[in-house]
């Protein structure tokens, strides 16, 4: 247990088990919405947000980095209502644009590598007491909001046009939850990166799908999977001097192969089973 003597790796602890379950519950109605993308383009239109905090003299750019992507999760819902392009194109002209004008900030700036790997791939074991409070309120925030409105969200997911003649503010509803989700994402580049967080959105509810019969065992088993897989990533990471965030992902993606080796043989357990 020494290792957890040290300040650095009980914070980090801390803010996977925060951030962790909170993604799993989101990424059941993210992946259900089919907005894995979404996701990844907000992750990715972080890197504009960092390079704009740094250069306007940010010592933490964390509050720009979420604003910016705020903006683009916002521009995304707008050319959607207002045009007539599909929304993978959105997605793919705003997620190319922001990672463009990122990476012309960046190279207007000199001497903040270090700060750019640290969002490219995330650096669990720098987070303060701070980020350790920030991730706390912001996973009883959205875990509050999923819960209230819990039935909503499934009938918006499912069926849209169904939910708006239920009497459902969809509208509202809808731009809610894509504040939560960029805010969560945005957060969570400090666990896994810029290049990595959206697997903590997408692994842990499709690792659970393929183990679930219904939606309320897969937000259970979600949430079970970000929290142990999170967790037990930075614990991996310690003893075998990995970097936090890969180890995570890492994780994440064994538990899914797990999922489904165990989703085969309970089949073909039941399929023999009815044979007898």
């Amino acid at each position: 247990m020494f290792m957890w003597d040290d300040a650095f790796m009980q914070r980090a602890l801390l803010v996977a088990l925060f951030l962790g379950p909170m993604c799993g519950l989101l990424g059941v109605f993210v992946t259900a919405r089919r907005m894995s993308f979404f996701s990844d383009t907000v992750a990715h239109a972080a890197l504009a947000g960092v390079a704009l905090g740094l250069w306007f003299g940010f010592v933490d750019p964390t509050i720009p980095m979420i604003l910016f992507s705020l903006v683009v999760a916002g521009a995304m819902l707008w050319l959607k209502e207002q045009t007539d392009l599909l929304t993978d194109t959105v997605m793919a002209l705003l997620l190319s644009g922001s990672v463009a004008l990122g990476l012309v900030v960046l190279g207007m700036l000199k001497g903040f590598r270090q700060h750019l790997d640290r969002y490219l791939f995330g650096d669990i074991f720098s987070v303060g007491w701070t980020d350790v409070w920030t991730a706390l309120a912001a996973s009883v925030s959205v875990m509050t909001l999923i819960f209230l409105n819990l039935n909503s969200l499934t009938m918006l997911s499912t069926h849209e046009d169904l939910a708006h003649v239920s009497g459902i503010p969809v509208k509202r509803l809808n731009y809610l939850f894509i504040f939560f989700l960029t805010v969560t994402v945005a957060l969570s580049i400090r666990l896994l990166g810029i290049m990595l967080v959206t697997s903590l959105v997408v692994i842990p509810p499709a690792a659970a799908r393929s183990l679930a019969r219904n939606l309320r065992q897969q937000i259970i088993l979600s949430l079970l999977i970000g929290l142990l897989a999170s967790g037990g990533g930075v614990a991996l990471s310690f003893p075998l001097d990995k970097p936090g965030g890969p180890t995570i992902t890492l994780t994440l993606v064994g538990v899914f192969f797990a999922s489904l080796a165990i989703s085969r043989i309970r089949s073909n357990w039941r399929s023999g089973v009815q044979e007898v």
